[in-house]
């Protein structure tokens, strides 16, 4: 999940039986300040909280802003590893760490991708997912000996434990992860 779906911005209504009020704090003109980074879309929910059409419905029905903070999905993703950023997410990690060397022209590796997303929803917080692709960082599938792909490392403490050839079952996955975060 990209960065922009972290924050959702939402409304909710809400009705009184003796009178309507609306329930709106960034309605007294002023604008949505959210801190600025790439990827957050702030034009669009200023431009959204200031428009005609969105005071015109404030008036008809009451309704309350909401900022609802969506972290815990946009960490649930396997992360994108590359050489420069592999000692930092990878052998620095103090959890254990599963590594898929993979290529976008491999077969096998499409196959398995949907599996490795899986598991790092299901593991958030266990252990890291990382995916590096061997055309683009071809050094480190050297370095750890990787003649076939896909090939999935574990590692933990910044060591190479075990390594699984090949597009294999998510169970094969699932049973090496519970090995190493028990452990």
């Amino acid at each position: 999940m990209a960065l922009e779906n972290c924050f959702q911005v939402s409304t909710v209504c809400t009705t009184r039986a003796a009178a309507l009020q609306c329930y709106h704090p960034f309605y007294s003109k002023e604008k949505l300040h959210l801190p600025i980074c790439s990827g957050l879309k702030k034009s669009i929910l200023t431009s959204s909280l200031s428009s005609p059409s969105y005071r015109h419905s404030l008036k008809s029905k009451p309704q309350k802003l909401s900022i609802v903070c969506k972290a815990r999905e946009a960490l649930d993703e396997v992360q994108v590893v590359t050489d420069s950023s592999w000692n930092n997410l990878v052998i620095a990690s103090e959890n254990p760490v599963l590594v898929e060397f993979w290529a976008p022209w491999c077969g096998p590796c499409r196959m398995i991708a949907p599996v490795i997303d899986e598991l790092a929803k299901e593991y958030a917080g266990k252990i890291l997912c990382c995916k590096l692709n061997t055309d683009d960082s071809p050094n480190i599938a050297t370095k750890y000996g990787i003649r076939s792909i896909p090939t999935v490392l574990f590692f933990k403490n910044g060591e190479k434990k075990e390594s699984v050839i090949g597009a294999v079952p998510k169970s094969t996955l699932s049973t090496t992860i519970e090995k190493y975060i028990e452990a």
